[in-house]
């Protein structure tokens, strides 16, 4: 598995360099510095674990890939900013703010969330206009006050609140979920899914992505900073809203465990096509870093 994750985050990262070469800016250092080095790229992997089901070419999804990595890179640069969870550490190096000033840091998150749009809308990728809009039109609504945005506002505003289970899951779907939502959509658009199938790879992804941010809360509480590149145990510090802070270590647990066999039995139909892509779930609660 961690072949196959290097393997992909050299592919993106090769893309994004060559990419930013085009342009000319003094921030583009500081966006290099977030979005390439480190990382697992695991949205990526997801990207190109769904196209495998639908026979898609890597070339067509390269674009979305980077996209998507610049999408979450730009929200780690944020989320880490003083003004929100005033995080030093990321990736195992300090956190953007800190190597390049904040100022820097909070334009070249701005710059990477441009320019994943850019990356899609680019005339050198060989899609048809349709798709490129359907897909720019995904990634805004992902990305926005009803995705990402939206998320780690309820994350911040929950901080020593009392919540309960179905508002935490509003919030990380939204947080985590809508990213990983937009991974397995815009597979769909470009294997010209209907959309009935469209619809229900969106909701298989913000279960990924929900299951992703119960791993996330895992290793929070039991991984070490050496292994996952940042400091743990921040979640009960801030008084975090989280599903295993509201349910318990073991409840919290049984439903991540749940959860993946409930996403592994909608995977059923696909035979071995979705090979990858359920190695890649089962890595994602197991994971160690």
């Amino acid at each position: 598995m961690k072949k196959k994750l290097s393997r992909n985050a050299k592919k993106i990262d090769q893309f994004l360099i060559k990419f930013l070469k085009r342009q000319k800016s003094l921030l583009v250092e500081p966006m290099k510095y977030g979005v390439i080095s480190g990382g697992k790229k695991i949205r990526s992997t997801i990207i190109y674990d769904t196209g495998k089901i639908f026979n898609v070419e890597e070339k067509k999804l390269l674009n979305i890939c980077a996209a998507v990595e610049c999408i979450h890179s730009y929200s780690l640069i944020h989320d880490d900013l003083p003004c929100m969870d005033d995080d030093i550490i990321r990736r195992g190096k300090p956190s953007a703010h800190i190597k390049f000033g904040e100022a820097s840091a909070v334009l070249a998150g701005n710059c990477l969330l441009t320019l994943a749009f850019e990356i899609i809308a680019d005339k050198k990728y060989l899609i048809n206009s349709s798709m490129k809009n359907e897909i720019i039109r995904s990634l805004a609504k992902c990305s926005g006050h009803t995705g990402i945005a939206g998320g780690q506002e309820l994350d911040l505003k929950f901080e020593n609140k009392k919540k309960n289970i179905n508002q935490v899951i509003d919030m990380q779907i939204k947080k985590t979920g809508k990213l990983f939502s937009f991974c397995l959509y815009a597979v769909g658009v470009i294997a010209k899914r209907s959309n009935k199938e469209k619809f229900f790879l969106s909701s298989l992804g913000d279960e990924i992505g929900l299951l992703f941010q119960l791993a996330d809360d895992f290793l929070d509480k039991k991984g070490s900073k050496k292994l996952i590149g940042k400091p743990v145990k921040k979640d009960s510090k801030k008084g975090k809203s989280t599903l295993l802070s509201l349910m318990g270590e073991k409840k919290a647990y049984s439903y991540a465990y749940n959860l993946k066999k409930k996403i592994l039995r909608k995977l059923e139909n696909h035979g071995k096509k979705a090979n990858e892509l359920i190695n890649t779930i089962e890595f994602i609660l197991e994971r160690q870093f």
